[in-house]
């Protein structure tokens, strides 16, 4: 016992004079190390095997390879001291494999708000070819070259701006789907035998239905009404609308297409007896003269 406890005091009393010549830089070193060792035995303690992630790896090999190899040596309590060289050379080896690699060929492809950009330009201005496209981007402050937006328009199958002039109004409404409305008025026969007339409007876009009024008597200053209440519905919606296609029926007074007008959306009417000039409405209220109630 008393031999014990002898050579604990002599064992202790070296380990203080090993710490009064090391450096603070050392001490802090081997602190640092000792600790993280500990954490990753804490972390297997209902484990079998000990095992490092490569963060760990990473971090004991920065800490201690530049330590001189006694004072490495014994800062190991999981692992021999070899161990850390090895991962250091795999360290080193798998940088400049990075470093080495080939660049990707080709160039990045363009900011996707960009493509949407020039495909919408395209779309909306079928006269626009690849150069005015690229002057316009130019303009608000989109730098990209011209053979981009070349590339951009082929990729997309947007074809030359010549073709795309000879453009047929089925194009003209699938370019044109975000800022076109269409209305109709269609009969309806209520349960008692009454007559009313349904002004309606149809988003192209989105497909939706606003019912602008009933009424049995389609006076012109109701008709003029509805019409300021759809200007003011679009607007607290913030629905850019640009083109209403209507048929020329007689009930629209002309008040009704001066409203519109003052509010941005310029009125299409459709060819006499062609209802396909105005398909979309068409479809959804039915052919005139049909009773709106008895559809399915």
């Amino acid at each position: 016992m008393l031999f014990g406890l002898t050579y604990l005091g002599v064992a202790n009393t070296l380990a203080l004079l090993r710490l009064v010549s090391m450096s603070d830089r050392d001490k802090d070193v081997e602190i640092l190390a000792l600790r993280h060792q500990i954490m990753a035995l804490e972390r297997h303690l209902h484990g079998d095997r000990v095992r490092f992630t490569p963060a760990d790896r990473a971090w004991l090999a920065a800490l201690l390879y530049p330590l001189p190899r006694t004072v490495r040596n014994r800062l190991w309590l999981l692992v021999r001291p070899d161990t850390v060289l090895r991962w250091r050379r795999d360290l080193i080896a798998r940088r400049r494999a990075r470093r080495c690699r080939p660049h990707q060929a080709g160039r990045l492809r363009t900011v996707r708000s960009i493509r949407r950009l020039v495909l919408r330009l395209a779309s909306e201005n079928s006269t626009w070819g690849y150069r005015r496209i690229h002057g316009e981007l130019l303009v608000l402050g989109v730098k990209v070259a011209a053979s981009t937006v070349w590339e951009i328009l082929k990729a997309a199958g947007v074809d030359p701006a010549p073709q795309r002039t000879s453009g047929t109004w089925a194009a003209f409404l699938r370019s044109q789907a975000h800022a076109v409305i269409a209305a109709d008025f269609f009969e309806t026969t209520t349960l008692t035998g009454g007559r009313l007339y349904v002004l309606a409007i149809i988003e192209h876009a989105t497909g939706r239905i606003r019912v602008l009024g009933v009424t049995a008597h389609p006076t012109a200053g109701w008709v003029t009404q509805t019409a300021r209440n759809l200007v003011t519905d679009l607007e607290d919606a913030g629905c850019q609308v640009k083109y209403m296609i209507r048929d020329r029926d007689g009930t629209y007074p002309a008040l009704f297409d001066t409203i519109l007008a003052d509010a941005g959306i310029d009125m299409v009417l459709s060819g006499v007896w062609v209802p396909r000039m105005n398909a979309v409405m068409e479809r959804w209220s039915g052919p005139a003269g049909v009773n709106f109630s008895t559809r399915p």
